[in-house]
């Protein structure tokens, strides 16, 4: 359903020195820069998949997410969205996609959610008792049934995130961009969106992308995810290989008993992984992933064990780890295991 080859996008500032010099500098001879906000990018997206976009602030994700939408155009490269080039914007692509962002309103804040919701029906074209089916299904499903006929500036944060949904959902697009949906939001809230598109993407099979820098965001919705860093695709793949590709060491916990007074460092543990943390009640280690079996090893050998633990990193930490480097080996992103 979404087709990117070799997307870019190249944006040209001004730059300008600093202090009133540097001001009346640009006014005679301005300096330009290009940026790369998107270089290359190339990926499918198939029917009924929810994708995560993940990346630190300015790598790429929204100018991304926006090209493919058909908001701005893209410098080179080509993309097909239900087979059109989104950026050429025919109405037959526009009636089947929404786009969803958390940190801007689709909706008219001094009017009733209802309201909007009979107008967008008529941008639409959206049949009369399709119009009330589908809405009935979309504010039952969200629990704002009693709220759709209140001033969208009177409801809460959480409660204006539900409307902008339903705004985006009532026409059954079969792409959907969602751009921070939970940003700002509470817990309960957060859970309710969540489990709103599930249910939503198991009734209705659309193509999701998904920004968000929320990671529980990420781990409930999609099992593929891309990373962006700096504008360039660094991992395209399942959201359970991450830890198997980029992280090379392991934690090895072991929680001692019988232990008075000062324990120290065994050599033959040494050799083998780092020690992270020992105290008389748990030693900690730091393994490398294909050590894991000889260090526990050792540990029993050289140490009282009560109980051993391996622990894996935390994803999101691993990602975090990721998209901060710069350049070298990726595959040597190397965050610490939580505990």
């Amino acid at each position: 359903m979404i087709e990117v080859r070799d997307l870019s996008k190249t944006f040209t500032v001004h730059k300008k020195a600093p202090g009133l010099l540097g001001s009346l500098r640009s006014l005679v001879a301005r300096e330009k820069v290009e940026k790369e906000a998107v270089r290359a990018a190339r990926f499918d997206i198939a029917e009924g998949e929810i994708v995560g976009l993940i990346g630190a602030n300015g790598a790429g994700k929204t100018t991304l997410v926006k090209m493919l939408a058909g908001i701005i155009h893209p410098t080179s490269g080509d993309a097909r969205v239900l087979g059109h080039r989104p950026w050429e914007r025919h109405n037959d692509f526009r009636r089947h996609i929404a786009l969803i962002m958390g940190q801007k309103a689709q909706l008219w804040w001094d009017l009733p959610a209802g309201d909007c919701f009979l107008l967008l029906r008529e941008i639409y074209r959206i049949d009369a008792d399709r119009y009330t089916e589908r809405l009935r299904y979309l504010t039952r499903v969200l629990d704002v049934e009693e709220q759709v006929h209140v001033q969208i500036r009177r409801l809460s944060l959480g409660e204006r995130m539900k409307m902008e949904l339903i705004a985006a959902l009532l026409h059954s697009p079969r792409v959907v961009y969602l751009d921070e949906p939970t940003i700002g939001l509470d817990l309960t809230a957060q859970r309710a969106i969540r489990d709103f598109l599930l249910a939503y993407r198991e009734e209705h099979r659309p193509a999701m992308i998904l920004t968000s820098h929320y990671m529980e965001d990420i781990e409930r919705l999609c099992e593929r995810i891309i990373i962006l860093r700096e504008g360039r695709v660094i991992y395209d793949g399942q959201l359970r290989d991450v830890v198997s590709t980029f992280a090379t060491h392991k934690s090895v916990v072991a929680h001692l008993r019988g232990v008075e007074g000062e324990i120290h460092r065994h050599e033959a543990v040494s050799a083998i992984a780092e020690f992270e943390s020992i105290d008389p009640t748990e030693v900690r280690l730091r393994v490398p992933r294909d050590r894991v079996a000889e260090a526990s090893s050792a540990l029993l050998a050289h140490y009282p064990v009560a109980d051993l633990a391996i622990e894996e990193p935390d994803i999101g930490t691993i990602i975090e780890g990721i998209i901060r480097r710069r350049g070298g080996d990726d595959s040597s992103a190397e965050p610490e295991a939580t505990r």
